[in-house]
């Protein structure tokens, strides 16, 4: 049953912990304080603004879990892009590595993708951070878009798959939370979908050949969680994309492919979702169809919209209270797994290891 009147307040912060948001610069901010104190906020995305060197980045995300923990007992995902190559949030003094496609074309690319995964993670660890979005598990044929240039491993889905699962088990074997990206396949996408809605063309036989392989190595490395694609895929769902389709999400990578990790959208303020869609609606819209966490990186406001029509549609039973439990259960799970205990952050082990002063 959904929360009575008087439990609205609780039924907020449940709603709280499918999002996460981007914060505005390299401290915590009044906003972002409010959204963990009111909501539960599930978790942050730190990007370039958030990052200025190593002490500066433990200190923000030791500040941002101490309000977590003191105001709901409940650490937070906190997530940053580190790929290698042309996506990176973590710059110099971390160690830089040149990227996926690079791994792909060493000599010895399973010994390199280790390398990568392995320091990412214990470089990750060191200030506070426990997810990386990241690998890419995209099969490009032919010459990828440009977005993803130098993001993939390669043309082959059994490279892809042996090199993306290397990585998720090396990064969650360092205590890390993986995140393969992007499903349903994003390698044959013709339009960036930061900007535009893609379409790919391909028979389901040719998906469930090329761009499927490589996720499922993932799932049977335990992967913690799968982003979603914003892109329409006419073969498998004729209307919607993927990260707003119940028949993708739902269907096939729950029911078919049997994930039962956390499903995480990509960035829903991006043009292919919130030009048609608008990202308050698609929000609903992609937890309906099976989505977790909400990511929403941007516009904190947007957040709170988002939160109040999630609120208004499990009020009215638009949403089931028991599909909302089933989320807060999958995150609960993942905090378990990583988070608990929520590990210690040392400013003077930052310093040693970064040779800062």
């Amino acid at each position: 049953m959904p929360p009575s009147t008087l439990e609205l307040s609780e039924l907020d912060l449940q709603l709280g912990r499918l999002f996460m948001t981007g914060l505005k610069g390299p401290e915590l901010d009044p906003d972002t304080e409010a959204l963990i104190r009111d909501f539960s906020l599930g978790g942050i995305v730190l990007f370039s603004r958030n990052i200025q060197n190593p002490v500066q980045l433990a200190s923000l995300c030791n500040d941002l879990q101490e309000k977590a923990i003191d105001y709901h007992q409940i650490p937070l995902f906190l997530a940053v892009d580190q790929e290698g190559g042309p996506v990176a949030r973590l710059k110099e003094p971390f160690t830089l590595f040149p990227g996926s496609r690079a791994i792909g074309e060493d000599a010895h690319p399973v010994d390199r993708a280790v390398d990568f995964a392995r320091v990412t993670a214990r470089e990750m660890a060191l200030v506070g951070l426990n997810m990386d979005l990241a690998p890419v598990v995209d099969v490009p044929q032919g010459v990828p878009e440009k977005h993803l240039e130098g993001r993939t491993f390669g043309e082959d889905p059994k490279k892809v798959g042996l090199l993306g699962r290397t990585v998720v088990r090396e990064l969650q074997k360092n205590g890390i939370m993986a995140v393969a990206k992007h499903f349903p396949g994003l390698g044959r996408a013709g339009v960036d979908p930061h900007h535009h809605l893609p379409r790919i063309d391909m028979a389901a036989r040719d998906m469930e050949r090329i761009n499927l392989p490589p996720f499922k190595e993932a799932l049977s490395e335990g992967v913690c969680a799968v982003m979603t694609s914003h892109a329409l895929y006419p073969a498998l769902e004729p209307e919607r994309p993927a990260t707003l389709s119940q028949r993708i999400l739902s269907g096939l990578l729950r029911e078919k492919l049997g994930f039962d990790g956390l499903i995480i959208t990509d960035d829903l303020e991006m043009g292919a979702i919130a030009r048609t869609w608008g990202t308050v609606r698609a929000a609903a819209m992609a937890f309906k169809a099976g989505a977790d966490i909400l990511l929403i990186c941007q516009d904190q406001g947007l957040v709170l919209e988002a939160i109040r029509s999630l609120r208004k549609e499990v009020l009215q039973g638009q949403i089931p209270y028991k599909r909302l439990r089933e989320s807060l259960d999958r995150i609960e799970k993942a905090k378990a797994r990583f988070l608990n205990p929520c590990p210690e952050i040392s400013l003077d082990r930052v310093r040693d290891y970064f040779g800062l002063s």
